[in-house]
């Protein structure tokens, strides 16, 4: 009997437990077994994983605290991420678990769900694929919630998310509306409350509208629960009043921040305090309460990693009070501070740029603006400003190296054996105080390192095995670790290079001769330039010997002179860059007094004399005058003391001028008059020879040159101006054009072109002989009396010797022929020349390369490709492959996708005009059109 009690009973368990693990059955025990289950097991390992990864996203996301702060901390990575990969195995995790729960659990029966923990698995499932940057899928879970889950207690949650990935998806308007709706169907004021005004903000911040995302922040700061989303908001709000300039108000909103203490996060508290700090007035503010309370900030150990921002403010303070020993200092501790924060790393080589830029340290500033530039980011307005800063620079860094180097290599010739030998026999003697260092401290840190492997203590080993290494900048302790101390690695970089001398990083490095190929290769070179004998690599004991330096030191004459010539070329340049375009005057006249000490040659001592004189006006005029009158009487001829004879001169000959003489020339190029533009340019290039206006007047001379002479001339006269003036702004022009436009031009070819546009050139010698000017009445008639408005008729310049008569606008080679004939046969005009008919596209190729015979004798290629713009020629398309079906899935992903992004933003079509006058192509001196064809050629 008890047999079959316990048989039904088992069989009983067995039918309950199988009714309830139905989801096509709506019961009582079905329901709430799916929904415990779904609850308790499956998203409840969900949620910690959702946890788990929301803690590694907040530990991760650094606050750019130079702009306005997001009110949700996520950083958007624009990086794709491929098919199956994952930023963050948690958030992976969650949607596992919460697919899981939606797969197993769902009991849609008769199209309604009667689970009722379905609507937190499908949000789940939304917000996991939100943190992963999947927003398209995301937004598709949302949707879901709201269409199947109306009356769903996690309504208005599921409503913020989806608004939250809209504007994810640059859908800011659109979130705008319906956060707008859900704030009116909200009827308590709660953190739900709080954080739909909290999104709103931030879709308003998107948009630009300042003010209204401020009233909804406060009204997110009031109502929310949270100490870290309160001293975020008060933080932005701060911001968002410094950016409208409400000054008080921000410095009252950071206050907040400051009241808060440890219930806000402490980079709040900092940063607040730095930016009320921005407010301060450096004249009548108290300095003295100013630098105590950033004093005890930066005493503070809690503030550590904030260092670097403290000691930046620092800076800026002693900056602004033109305490610029203690500015740089703090803006070096300041970076010693290894940041994150690279913008605030640019920010400090920028400031102290700008010190040394001011103290007129032009080779130390050029130094720091390159770190800026390292660490700021391309193609931004900062970037491109202090990029022109540094190039500005680049002439003074370069001259002032030429003048240190070659000072310090004559200084030391003109030495007697005797102090040559006392000079680097102190050289020497420091060289050994410094490797006596460097070996000591070597020995030390192998000391120390010796102690702590012999230490038997476990714990110690444990404790260093466990911890990861750190470098000694960043935590303030010395570290054993070879790499991590620059002392010792200096020192061991130097005894490699006296054991080894100088190596590559290659296979077989050991083996002398393949090192010393090389080396003598270099050495060779640089005897040649030097015109000094070859010197053998030095042994240990030649570093401390003072013969192996004296040794090295020049010996020729020549090369003495040739050195002594550069110092003062550059001399003469750094006194005309100081004192045009820095106004250093001072040093200036510096340059150009040590200048004339040199006794330089001919050509520099007058315009530095001249250059004193202008100088000397603004700063001492008894040097003036006194330099006015040796100008003068030593040099009575030239034009500097015309203009100091007779001070109106200058005005009343400003077109004789240097500037007045160039303007006139341009002039007339742009007019077309090359002839007399060559013959007066190499005229005024004799006129003022070493005034600075000669680089102008070369590369004038070049362009023209190129229009009467061809490409190739055009080429030879561009390189002399680039080698000749490499450091000014004409020689970097002519540089450019020789690797940029020349090679366009090059290719172009002459060719059976399928033109709709034909010229006819009547050659010619003079425009103003009388044959010359006969047949332009001829032509001139003609077009008159036929009522040919289309045609017209010019005088074009083709090389020194020739010239062309050109009628333009004829639409074929027959219809030209035609147009020929008449003018040769018919009574009225009878013109006897025989013209050149030739198309449009190979005329353009004529005047630039000067090749008209080879179009004459058919030279002509029978299919011509047009060329790109850096002149080489497009190659045929690869053949298409087929693109692979990719899954219904990621299709429909990806059609999702397109539709949301079409609707945020229309395309537009922009059309380019083809249509291009042949005519104005023809006087054009610039590269061929591009291969898609269409737009005008450029001068």
């Amino acid at each position: 009997m008890k047999t079959n009690t316990s048989r039904y009973i088992a069989f009983l368990a067995v039918s309950i437990f199988l009714i309830a693990c139905s989801t096509r059955k709506d019961t009582f025990l079905s329901r709430n077994s799916h929904a415990l289950s779904t609850k308790y097991n499956i998203l409840y390992n969900g949620g910690l994983a959702m946890e788990q990864g929301l803690m590694d996203l907040r530990t991760q996301y650094k606050d750019n605290f130079w702009e306005i702060l997001p009110v949700e901390r996520m950083q958007i990575d624009d990086k794709s991420m491929l098919p199956g990969e994952n930023k963050n195995s948690n958030f992976d995790r969650a949607e596992t678990k919460a697919t899981k729960a939606i797969q197993k659990h769902s009991m849609n029966i008769q199209g309604s769900e009667k689970n009722p923990q379905m609507d937190e698995a499908h949000l789940m499932l939304g917000k996991s694929r939100y943190y992963q940057q999947r927003f398209v899928p995301a937004l598709e879970a949302f949707n879901y919630v709201l269409y199947k889950y109306p009356s769903s207690d996690k309504i208005y949650e599921v409503k913020i998310w989806r608004e939250k990935t809209n504007m994810r998806l640059d859908n800011d308007a659109l979130a705008v509306n319906n956060l707008r709706k859900l704030l009116k169907e909200i009827k308590f004021k709660d953190q739900i409350f709080a954080d739909a005004n909290a999104t709103l903000a931030q879709a308003f911040l998107n948009l630009e509208e300042k003010d209204s995302a401020i009233a909804k922040l406060k009204l997110a700061r009031d109502y929310t629960k949270l100490n870290e989303e309160k001293s975020r908001y008060r933080f932005i709000l701060g911001q968002l009043y410094d950016k409208m300039g409400y000054k008080d108000s921000a410095y009252a909103a950071y206050q907040e921040v400051i009241d808060m203490n440890r219930r806000a996060a402490r980079q709040y508290v900092i940063h607040a305090h730095i930016n009320q700090a921005a407010q301060f007035d450096y004249e009548k503010g108290d300095t003295i309460a100013y630098l105590k309370k950033f004093n005890d900030l930066i005493d503070d150990r809690e503030n550590r990693p904030y260092l670097d921002a403290l000691y930046h403010q620092m800076g800026k303070f002693y900056e602004n009070k033109k305490d610029f020993a203690q500015a740089k200092k703090n803006y070096n501790l300041s970076l010693k501070k290894k940041t994150q924060d690279t913008y605030l790393v640019a920010s400090n080589y920028r400031n102290l740029a700008t010190i040394y830029f001011d103290d007129a340290k032009y080779a130390t500033a050029g130094k720091y603006y390159d770190s800026t530039l390292v660490n700021l980011k391309p193609r931004t307005r900062e970037y491109n400003a202090i990029k022109k800063k540094r190039e500005n620079l680049e002439d003074v860094i370069k001259y002032e190296a030429i003048v240190q180097n070659n000072d310090s290599i004559l200084s030391l010739t003109k030495m007697s054996q005797t102090d040559k030998t006392a000079f680097f026999q102190k050289y020497i003697d420091k060289l050994k105080e410094t490797e006596a260092k460097l070996q000591k401290e070597t020995e030390k840190q192998e000391r120390i390192k010796a102690n702590q492997q012999d230490t038997g203590d476990a714990n110690a080993l444990k404790n260093k095995t466990e911890q990861p290494v750190t470098n000694a900048n960043m935590t303030g302790k010395s570290n054993s670790f070879y790499f991590y101390n620059p002392t010792t690695v200096a020192f061991g970089m130097k005894e490699f290079a006296k054991i080894w001398g100088k190596r590559e990083l290659k296979d077989n490095w050991r083996i002398s001769s393949l090192s010393s190929k090389d080396e003598k290769g270099d050495e060779a070179d640089s005897d040649d330039e030097k015109g000094n004998n070859k010197i053998d690599k030095p042994s240990d004991g030649q570093f401390y010997n003072p013969d192996f330096y004296i040794s090295q030191l020049p010996s020729s004459q020549t090369v003495i002179d040739s050195l002594a010539k550069e110092r003062n070329f550059a001399y003469y340049q750094l006194g005309v860059i100081y004192k045009e375009k820095f106004k250093e005057n001072k040093l200036a006249i510096d340059k150009f007094e040590k200048l004339l000490t040199f006794n330089p040659e001919e050509r520099l001592v007058l315009p530095s004399k001249y250059n004193l004189f202008k100088l000397y006006e603004l700063t001492d005029k008894s040097k003036a005058e006194k330099i006015k009158s040796e100008i003068i009487s030593q040099y009575p001829e030239s034009r500097y003391a015309q203009i100091l004879a007779n001070p109106s001169l200058e005005i009343q000959n400003s077109n004789e001028s240097p500037e007045g003489t160039y303007q006139n020339l341009f002039k007339q190029y742009e007019s077309g008059d090359y002839k007399n533009v060559l013959v007066q340019t190499e005229a005024a290039i004799n006129k003022f020879n070493g005034d600075e206006i000669l680089p102008k007047l070369e590369l004038l001379k070049a362009n023209v040159i190129g229009k009467l002479n061809g490409l190739t001339a055009y080429r030879s006269a561009l390189n002399f101006v680039a080698l000749n003036y490499p450091n000014v702004e004409e020689g970097k022009t002519a540089e450019k054009i020789i690797a940029v436009n020349i090679p366009k031009l090059e290719a172009l070819q002459l060719g059976k072109y399928q033109s709709t546009n034909y010229k006819m050139l009547y050659l010619t010698k003079d425009f103003d002989d009388k044959a010359t000017k006969t047949l332009i009445e001829k032509i001139t008639k003609f077009i008159k009396e036929r009522a040919m408005d289309k045609l017209s008729v010019s005088k074009d310049i083709y090389t020194m010797t020739d010239n062309f008569v050109v009628i333009h606008g004829l639409k074929s080679e027959d219809y030209a022929k035609g147009i020929a004939s008449i003018l040769k046969e018919v009574k009225e005009y009878k013109v006897q020349e025989t013209p050149i008919i030739i198309s449009s596209e190979n005329y353009t190729v004529v005047q630039i390369k000067k090749n008209l015979q080879d179009y004459l004798d058919g030279k002509l290629v029978e299919n011509p490709k047009q060329p790109n713009w850096d002149g080489t020629f497009e190659r045929p398309a690869p053949p298409k492959e087929e693109p692979k079906e990719q899954p219904k899935q990621q299709q429909d992903v990806q059609v999702q996708k397109q539709e949301i992004k079409n609707n945020v933003k229309s395309q537009k079509n922009n059309s380019l005009d083809t249509n291009s006058s042949i005519e104005e192509d023809d006087r054009n001196f610039g590269p061929p059109p591009a291969p898609s064809g269409g737009g005008k050629t450029g001068r």
